[in-house]
């Protein structure tokens, strides 16, 4: 008898959709075929115990198994849960009438227990869009799947629970969420809050605008200066994810399954702060089976690279097309997959070896020559990427001991989603572009030229530290985004000196 069950192989941050065909005739082989890895190929055993083990039978038949597209590559063991249903109602043992409604997903134990699988969001996606009925799958990926509307989804713990569904002598119990409610309730939730910050009016100024028009930026200050403390706390006034967003970062973090528990969906912005020994592949992606790197993981949210004069220096040159481009494509011999990458980069360093140049409090002991070689770890081409570059000094004791609470977090966000929401307006008729970061040539010509003033300021500037084309591209898109938290409609001296003021590494004090 032959039998068609429904799965889904996983290409980047989609799903593609895989027919199980199971025929069962006289003999005793069994053959799998369709391209499968080593890990589907040990599912036979897996299979076998889990069905013998709950009080049946393995078909003594010969079984062939076709995985179609016989030219996509299968991998991992998520189809374990398919192909042990498809052999039982291909041998009969299983009724076959209401298979085909559902797409199935998950990795049986040796006792038939369902193990989570990654990737489920993107396949509940898929199965939705191929108009099944619905899924069946390990019941700790089944609230991750009912985000998706209009597919009933179905959280099981063992094959004996599908087994008796196909065969009408029990219900599951179907998952329910409210995805709205549940990821507005969320967005609430925050660890951290400015209100904590003692002093640092001028960083936090210009974290406000990175913030504001989804600028880089690179903190340059002595240890204990509240570099990585601020920069923990930018998530907290950063516009709220949309649910859209949502979305795309959920299926993001699904497919390198770092969803886990009873989360549906990602309500905050990613903040990801990998160590400084991370290796180039595990920052953009890759491996033998490409998995989303830690850019594509803080898509839509912040990579914190705290003491980035420590990490690898191919680590830091790999990062440079991802920021122009806001993705990653990931080549290998047999396939090619596109992951997202739209972060925003923020970087924090001492200032030397010793960590104590230019701090008024502590002097420094390293050599001029110590100073300009440790800077020099970062290369030009990368800091001309990085548009705010602030230097940051420790606090004052009177500061610290102030008990005042300073401005809050949420105070802070207003006025970012303000300058936010005029830039969605000013770009509506640009797709892909909903921030000034993303501004390109043309849009910097027709929304960002400045006045008079400004611009001999920023000729004077430019002749002065000997900038680059694109550090005068990176301090108009930074104008632009003063300007639009002034609520200006052009942009002023004042807007082109306060961007100027932030290119700190610019200047000739920093030459060691």
């Amino acid at each position: 008898m032959l039998v068609k069950v429904y799965a889904a192989a996983l290409q980047g941050v989609s799903a593609t959709l895989i027919t199980i065909e199971v025929n069962c005739s006289k003999g005793i082989k069994f053959f799998l075929v369709g391209l499968p890895d080593v890990s589907i190929k040990e599912s036979h055993e897996r299979i076998t115990s889990a069905i013998e083990l709950n009080g049946m039978k393995f078909p003594r038949k010969q079984i062939v198994v076709n995985m179609a597209p016989a030219d996509i590559r299968k991998e991992g063991s998520a189809y374990d849960l398919p192909l042990a249903i498809g052999i039982l109602a291909a041998a009969e043992k299983v009724k076959a009438d209401r298979i085909g409604d559902y797409l199935m997903m998950g990795e049986l134990s040796l006792d038939g227990t369902l193990k989570p699988v990654r990737g489920i969001l993107p396949i509940a996606i898929k199965a939705q869009e191929e108009g099944f009925r619905g899924m069946i799958i390990p019941k700790t990926n089944a609230r991750e799947a009912a985000v998706v509307t209009g597919l009933e989804v179905y959280g099981v713990d063992n094959i004996i629970e599908v087994i008796r569904f196909f065969n009408e002598e029990t219900e599951l119990e179907r998952t329910i969420v409210d995805p709205r409610k549940e990821f507005y309730a969320n967005q609430a939730v925050m660890e951290w809050d400015f209100s904590e910050v003692k002093g640092q009016e001028n960083v936090k100024r210009a974290l406000e605008v990175a913030c504001a028009g989804g600028h880089n930026l690179l903190f340059v200050g002595p240890p204990g200066a509240g570099k990585s403390m601020l920069a923990k706390r930018i998530p907290t006034i950063l516009p709220p994810l949309s649910l859209s967003e949502s979305l795309e970062t959920t299926k993001i973090h699904s497919v390198a399954g770092k969803i886990h528990g009873n989360v549906s969906l990602i309500a905050i912005r990613p903040f990801r702060s990998p160590h400084h020994t991370i290796s180039s592949v595990a920052m953009v992606g890759g491996g033998s089976f490409p998995q989303p790197g830690e850019i594509s993981l803080a898509h839509n949210g912040v990579l914190f690279l705290d003491e980035i004069a420590e990490f690898n220096k191919n680590v830091l040159e790999v990062l440079r097309q991802p920021l122009e481009d806001r993705k990653i494509t990931i080549s290998r011999a047999k396939s090619t997959v596109e992951y997202p990458a739209g972060f925003m980069l923020i970087a924090s360093m001492n200032p030397c070896p010793c960590g104590h140049y230019n701090n008024p409090y502590k002097e420094c002991v390293c050599q001029p020559y110590q100073v300009q070689k440790y800077l020099n770890r970062l290369s030009g081409p990368l800091l001309d990427r990085i548009d705010i570059q602030i230097e940051i000094v420790p606090v004052p004791f009177e500061d610290i001991s102030d008990i005042r609470p300073a401005e809050s977090s949420a105070h802070i966000r207003e006025r970012v989603i303000e300058a936010r929401k005029i830039q969605e307006q000013r770009f509506a008729g640009e797709p892909g572009i909903y921030c000034n970061a993303q501004m390109h040539t043309r849009l910097l010509h027709q929304h960002a030229q400045p006045d008079a003033a400004g611009l001999l300021q920023l000729k004077n500037a430019m002749e002065r530290l000997s900038l680059s084309a694109r550090a005068y591209d990176r301090i108009l898109r930074v104008a632009r985004t003063i300007a639009d938290l002034d609520n200006s409609e052009h942009v002023q001296g004042r807007h082109i000196a306060e961007s100027i003021s932030y290119r700190n590494l610019d200047r000739e004090n920093w030459a060691g």
